[in-house]
């Protein structure tokens, strides 16, 4: 795919378009499908293949693609939040900007690194980076058609003309990103906002229904954003332990290609169980990253989505609340009632539309998120299990493995903690191994520190202390 950065382009074949989606529980309309068929990774931009399918009499074909780029989906978004018809609805969440800037640091460390380390290693550490490479440039890809099929499921957004001309028009729309000018207004913009989010919170709403959901989608928005944290944090934790499994393996490696002595044999075979190992666990960290933290993510910017619908519904009231006050002082001075009363009109009609698209609107929320994390959920605990019963029967059989003859020994392991190495079993034939297990994350070279054999546990200090090491007690049994 790539041979240390980001030069070359990068396709989504049709194997990956299946594995790389998003479940938030998308409603589909056979009148209008769309998808994002294909992608292409250009240094720092990402140019999306736009699908689209529909029947209806808006489109001139029933079938036709386009190619956009991140800053037009952006333009998209921004064209439904500051269209005042669309105040009562929720917004799909617009999709992140594509970042790989870590994944390019990475390869390209490894790139720099690779003269002290084996042809092997490298080897192997290219294609896991390559890998996970490839696993954000899915996700980027999943998050711009998961905003699109948002829009085109929703009865209201999906009639927009704009969004009629981002997935028909086949030429650049011109859309720029925005200046450092345009992004300070957007900051004092969100501070207003902000600001006056709090004013309005104030107010007690007239409507039972909208009151609870403001207070539930406040305490909502919290837990999940707590929730997702510690999601990837659960997620980045299992990536660890993959990377540990394969810096332990690499030096089980070293050391059994040493020598062609039975032990050495075996360290080559517990190798292969941790490759294994680290296998599974980078699966699992991969899983949970896709049915977990990336579900909480987008539920995150989507209930602030909801949020700011009930900021707009509430800033309405307030403006027709004010109406109702500025009408009341007019006809006691009895002075532009007139004009008065057709701005009390027109903030009362707009709080009306607001509050009946919106009810509605929550309610559609609910269920999607509903059905969304319960979907997602029962998913991943079958696939925690799946992995479960592969890990335990991974490690049963490398540690049930055979050193030599089959038929003449059997291989037992032990990892005990430094401090109760003296209960080990006394006059048995034993081996160990004290591997050093960097504890920084980076492309540290694996270092064997020791290989010996061990005739009773009297010759193991009993002060004995190991930073940064695994010791491994091997035992041979002849049988």
């Amino acid at each position: 795919m790539m041979e240390g950065s980001d030069d070359g382009p990068d396709f989504l074949s049709e194997e990956d378009r299946g594995l790389r989606a998003i479940n938030v529980d998308l409603q589909t309309d056979a009148a209008l499908q769309v998808d994002i068929s294909d992608a292409l990774s250009e240094r720092d931009k990402v140019k999306f293949t736009v699908h689209t399918k529909s029947s209806l009499p808006n489109f001139k074909q029933n079938e036709f693609s386009v190619v956009r780029q991140h800053e037009e989906f952006i333009w998209l978004h921004d064209s439904f939040v500051e269209n005042e018809d669309y105040a009562g609805y929720i917004i799909p969440p617009a999709p992140p900007r594509p970042d790989f800037d870590a994944s390019r640091e990475k390869l390209q460390k490894l790139g720099e690194g690779e003269g002290s380390m084996t042809k092997e290693e490298f080897t192997k550490m290219k294609q896991e980076l390559e890998a996970e490479y490839l696993a954000i440039f899915k996700k980027t890809v999943a998050m711009h058609e998961v905003f699109l099929c948002r829009v085109a499921a929703h009865p209201i957004l999906r009639k927009d003309l704009n969004f009629h001309v981002f997935l028909e028009y086949n030429q650049d729309l011109s859309v720029r990103g925005k200046n450092k000018k345009e992004k300070l207004e957007d900051f004092f913009k969100n501070m207003v906002k902000s600001a006056d989010g709090v004013i309005v919170s104030g107010v007690k709403d007239v409507d039972d229904f909208f009151e609870h959901e403001r207070t539930f989608l406040v305490e909502y928005h919290n837990r999940v954003k707590d929730a997702s944290a510690k999601s990837d944090k659960m997620t980045r934790s299992h990536k660890n332990v993959a990377d540990d499994y394969n810096r332990i393996g690499s030096s089980l490696y070293a050391l059994g290609t040493q020598d062609s002595t039975d032990i050495c044999k075996f360290f080559l075979k517990v190798s292969e169980l941790f490759d294994k190992t680290r296998k599974i666990e980078a699966r699992v960290s991969a899983d949970e990253d896709l049915k977990l933290s990336d579900l909480l993510k987008y539920y995150l910017r989507e209930s602030q989505a909801a949020k700011d619908l009930l900021y707009r519904r509430s800033r309405s009231l307030v403006d027709y609340e004010n109406a109702n006050k500025a009408l009341d002082k007019a006809r006691a001075k009895n002075k532009d009632v007139l004009q008065a009363e057709t701005t009390q009109q027109i903030c009362c009609q707009k709080f009306e539309k607001i509050s009946e698209s919106a009810k509605q609107e929550l309610i559609d929320f609910k269920t999607r998120r509903v059905a969304a994390f319960r979907k997602n959920l029962v998913e991943l605990a079958e696939l925690e299990l799946k992995h479960a019963k592969a890990f335990r029967g991974a490690v049963e059989f490398g540690l049930n493995g055979t050193v030599g003859n089959a038929d003449q020994y059997r291989v037992n392991c032990t990892y005990p903690d430094a401090l109760h190495i003296k209960t080990l079993p006394r006059q048995r034939s034993l081996h160990c191994a004290l591997i050093h297990v960097p504890i920084t994350s980076g492309f540290d070279e694996q270092c064997p520190v020791g290989l010996g054999n061990i005739p009773s546990t009297e010759s193991i200090p009993s002060n004995a202390h190991y930073t940064n090491t695994v010791l491994f007690i091997f035992e041979i049994q002849q049988v």
